[in-house]
Order: C-alpha cells, then structure tokens, then sequence
C-alpha cells in the first residue's frame, strides 16, 4: 500500500470496495442552483450581474479554491501569515464545495486512492462521463474499510476552521445579502447560482477529462490511474487543469511548469512573495524524489527544452528568498 501523511490503510480493499449512494444536501444544493442558473439567471442577465459573477468567480476560484484550500491547506507548498491563510480558505468555503475539512479529507481519499493498483471508479472517474457527472455532484462514495484519516491538530483543533466547517454552506449568505440588496435579483442569482454551477460543476469536468484525456509528460508507475494536463482549461482553472504536473509533483506550488503553461495561480503567488507576504514556496526541486515517476518518451524532447526546475520563475523565487 502506498500510504500518505494523512491517509493510511493496510488492507488493498480500501481504496475500491464500496457504494456510491446520494447525498441529499450535496444534490439538493447542487440541483437547486442549477434549476436557478438555467431558469431564472438568462430572464435577469445584465452587464453588472455578468461582472458581478467574474469577479466573484475568478476570487474564490485563484484566492480561495487553488490557493487557499489546495496549494495552501492541503498540500501546504508555501507559508503565509495566519490571516492570510484563513483568508484565502474562506474564500474557498465560497466556492460552494465544502467546509475546510471536508475538502482536506475528499482530495486526500482520492489522492491516496489512486496511488493504489486498484481503486473504485468514483474515486478516479472511471465511468462514462454522464455517469460521472451524477455521482460526483450528487453522490457520496461509501466505502466498506475505509481508510484511517490523521488531520493535523492545526486544522483538526482549529476554532475557525470546525465552524466553517460545521456551517460552510450558511457562509454563502455573506456574499448573498450583500449580492440582494446592492443588485437585487439579478445579481444574486449570477453572484451566487450561476458562479455555483460553473465553480463546482467546473471542477468535476476537469477533474473527469483530467484523469481521462490530455496531454502527459509524466507516469506515476503502479498507479491505479495517471493524470493527464488539459491545455485548453490551464488559464480559466488557475492553473489546476495541469493536472499531469500536479500527478508528479503534488507538493509543488507551481502546477503549470513550463513556459507555456498559464497559471494564474502561480502568477498570484509569485507577486505576494515579492511583496514579502508569502515565503519557503516549495518547488519541483525541493521535493524528495520519488522512484516511481518516470518520464514519458514521446514527451523527452519538450521536457529537455523547458526543465521545470530550472525555468526562468523557479530561478526568480531562489534568487529572492
């Protein structure tokens, strides 16, 4: 078994015999938003409610769900001050997904699951995409051994952190109020509904295609399922659609590597250590080697051209920390 900090078990089983079953607040939340970004958010549309639901969309997606839940909280590839951290992890609890918990113990049980030979097909969509679609947004995997799940006292203990967990999904009423009484309708539906569905059901269609379909420049061997980099997604997701990159170095901040890999995630990190806010960012180099990752042949020649250890960014955060 190929065991991580937070996440261990003995028994191969684990990680694929169980039952997808639905999750009423998971569906009921999800569906509900969807019913109101198709039928009322095309009768409200305006320019203000369009800009309303970019700007909320890009914050909570780069500060919130890329920088705060996942490069921050999860795989903690950099430090930062502690206002910063609950900050940016609150403005991933907007994202509509869930609490700070909740996310840690999803990302990391389908982390480790895929590290395994064999894991079920909820945990590296393996489905057909429809099928997919339903289980991941509305569904709740059930394992029969689950695994032991250790979550560090810092989060586990955290006042902060086990009240927006306990009531992440009330916190949309801070952006919806706010949202009602400045725009009304309009601007609720699209700051909140329609931001909803495409954050979350975004989320799962790369997620799908990005253990699916794309490019690879590395295999993990042994691997119940690789990770593969949706080129086309690489901007509009923070940089999270480099999701092959992410596979073969999970501790790095950086996830789009080469040069002409867009991570506004990166971009956004890269300014905060200059403004000396953010500092001991942890890159491919830093991270201790492992056996298992092997380079893919028919990708050789471009990874010589850009190597991402040495590109011109990583070379920028050593000569400035």
């Amino acid at each position: 078994m190929r065991n991580t900090e937070r996440v261990n078990s003995e028994r191969p089983e684990s990680a694929f015999e169980g039952e997808v079953v639905w999750s009423p607040l998971k569906s009921i939340w999800f569906l509900s938003n969807l019913i109101a970004a198709l039928c009322i958010a095309p009768f409200v549309f305006s320019f203000s409610s369009l800009m309303v639901f970019i700007s909320l969309t890009a914050v909570t997606l780069c500060f919130g769900h890329s920088l705060g839940m996942h490069r921050l909280l999860i795989h903690r590839s950099y430090e930062c001050p502690k206002w910063m951290e609950y900050l940016f992890v609150y403005l991933g609890v907007l994202v509509g997904m869930a609490g700070p918990i909740g996310m840690m113990m999803q990302h990391d049980l389908r982390d480790w699951a895929q590290r395994q030979k064999k894991c079920h097909d909820f945990l590296l969509h393996g489905s057909k995409i429809i099928k997919d679609g339903w289980w991941q947004l509305n569904c709740d995997l059930n394992l029969k051994y689950p695994p032991e799940f250790t979550i560090e006292d810092e989060v586990s203990k955290n006042r902060f952190y086990l009240f927006i967990e306990k009531y992440w999904l009330v916190q949309q009423l801070v952006v919806a109020i706010p949202l009602y009484l400045l725009g009304g309708i309009p601007w609720l539906v699209w700051g909140v509904s329609v931001r909803v569905v495409i954050s979350v059901g975004g989320h799962w269609l790369i997620g799908y295609f990005a253990h699916n379909h794309g490019q690879r420049t590395w295999t993990v061997e042994g691997a119940a399922v690789q990770g593969h980099n949706i080129r086309i997604a690489g901007f509009l997701s923070m940089g999270e659609a480099w999701h092959n990159n992410h596979h073969a170095y999970p501790g790095s901040a950086m996830l789009g590597l080469y040069k002409d890999e867009p991570d506004p995630g990166w971009w956004v990190l890269k300014a905060l250590h200059n403004l000396g806010v953010v500092k001991n960012i942890k890159l491919p180099k830093e991270l201790p080697h492992r056996s298992e990752l092997v380079t893919e042949a028919t990708d050789l020649e471009r990874r010589v051209e850009r190597v991402p250890e040495e590109c011109e960014i990583a070379n920028f955060i050593r000569r400035n920390s």
